[in-house]
């Protein structure tokens, strides 16, 4: 493993660093509201960001993201790289690549997915028509323009990312295949929805809906899709936890109580060291996952695992960063507000620890996890869990 990032890829991590840092600001968000930050989108696809992705792989856009999370950048990056520039590359035929593509690198088009899959429980055939009664998506197939295989899609996703800013959407139907779809279709409905943090979310109601799919019948490509979008918003998270750490490392510093700085309270000094050390876990399993990816190697535990971190671990370093500032960390418009709020909104789209770890050890069981370093890192998660809510216990109810 060699974590080294590329020349590319480390142009890509200080030129995405620049722009977050310059027109990221506290005042500039407080003034976006809830909303996307349009002209910050901009300039990031106009310096190519979006577009470099291709070239960079995952390991290039996690260490753009870590970026965007230090400052907490309200633009659909991670979902449009994801669920439009990588998927489509990996996934989607020659016609579409060269069809959609180009949109999505220069931002003209904006990709999200409804991902995780919660596809119905009961499925009827009646025609052809495979028919969902819980809430999930249907999916009727026949011959598409130049080939592609086309759908009619019927369901409701309660909540998407970034939806509202949407041209396009990724869907996975019941049977986890992928089909694309433009959020102004006809029998398409998106709806605003708030969420924790302000990711222009929305619900998408399906009415028979015309789709495209986007690799084969089958969940491969979902999989694929899944394991690199949970790699990519750990990676997110990483830049979350580091700006809420380096925040609070900050007040501590320079906050005096008893004319001396916080800081020097040995509490103090733990909390932070225990945020750094979980907020490094982080980073390095996202790393990880994205590396393995880039090289064409096994890598869903990898990404199983990386989510994990950024689902238990973020949720404790943001409320870390939020409680040693103390009085003004409960201050609404305090910037690190802002990262509580981001952390809790990425905890929640990866899904809770438990989770995570009942599909890791499934996958390890089936035999996709035996790489060794998989099962390894499986079973550290797993004592790192027990260990770290065995000490966070009593700060937890507090």
């Amino acid at each position: 493993m060699d974590f080294t990032p590329t020349e590319e890829q480390s142009a890509v991590r200080e030129l995405a660093g620049e722009i977050f840092g310059d027109l990221s600001t506290h005042e500039r968000l407080t003034a976006a509201g809830t909303g996307t930050d349009t002209e910050l989108w901009k300039a990031l696809c106009g310096a190519g960001l979006p577009a470099a992705v291709e070239e960079t792989g995952l390991l290039g856009l996690v260490l753009a993201l870590e970026e965007q999370g230090r400052t907490t950048a309200q633009v659909p990056f991670a979902a449009s790289c994801v669920y439009g520039v990588l998927a489509l590359t990996s996934h989607g035929s020659g016609e579409q690549r060269a069809r959609l593509l180009p949109a999505l690198r220069d931002g003209t088009a904006v990709a999200t997915g409804a991902f995780p899959a919660r596809g119905g429980v009961r499925v009827s055939t009646d025609g052809g028509v495979r028919v969902s009664t819980d809430g999930g998506v249907r999916a009727s197939t026949d011959g598409g323009p130049a080939g592609e295989p086309m759908g009619e899609l019927t369901g409701v996703v309660p909540v998407v990312p970034w939806l509202r800013d949407a041209t396009h959407v990724l869907v996975p139907d019941e049977d986890r295949a992928l089909w694309w779809i433009r959020t102004g279709a006809p029998g398409a409905r998106a709806e605003p929805v708030e969420t924790t943090a302000p990711w222009s979310a929305g619900r998408l109601t399906l009415s028979g809906a015309r789709a495209e799919r986007v690799g084969g019948p089958g969940p491969g490509a979902y999989e694929d899709v899944l394991a690199t979008a949970r790699t990519a918003f750990a990676g997110l998270q990483t830049g979350v936890c580091a700006g809420s750490l380096a925040r609070a490392v900050e007040h501590t510093n320079t906050r005096e109580q008893f004319g001396r700085p916080l800081s020097t309270n040995q509490a103090v000094l733990l909390r932070a060291a225990d945020a750094y050390m979980e907020t490094e876990a982080i980073r390095v399993t996202s790393y990880e996952a994205a590396w393995r990816r880039d090289q064409a190697l096994p890598y869903r535990t990898h990404a199983l695992t990386a989510a994990w971190w950024a689902s238990e671990a973020g949720r404790r370093v943001v409320h870390t960063g939020q409680h040693l500032h103390g009085g003004l960390g409960a201050d609404l418009e305090h910037p690190v507000h802002r990262h509580f709020l981001w952390g809790r909104q990425i905890d929640a789209y990866l899904g809770c620890g438990a989770e995570l770890l009942e599909e890791l050890g499934g996958l390890i069981v089936d035999g996709e996890g035996a790489t060794g370093v998989a099962s390894e890192e499986a079973g550290v998660a797993s004592q790192e869990a027990g260990v770290v809510n065995g000490r966070h216990g009593e700060e937890g109810a507090a």
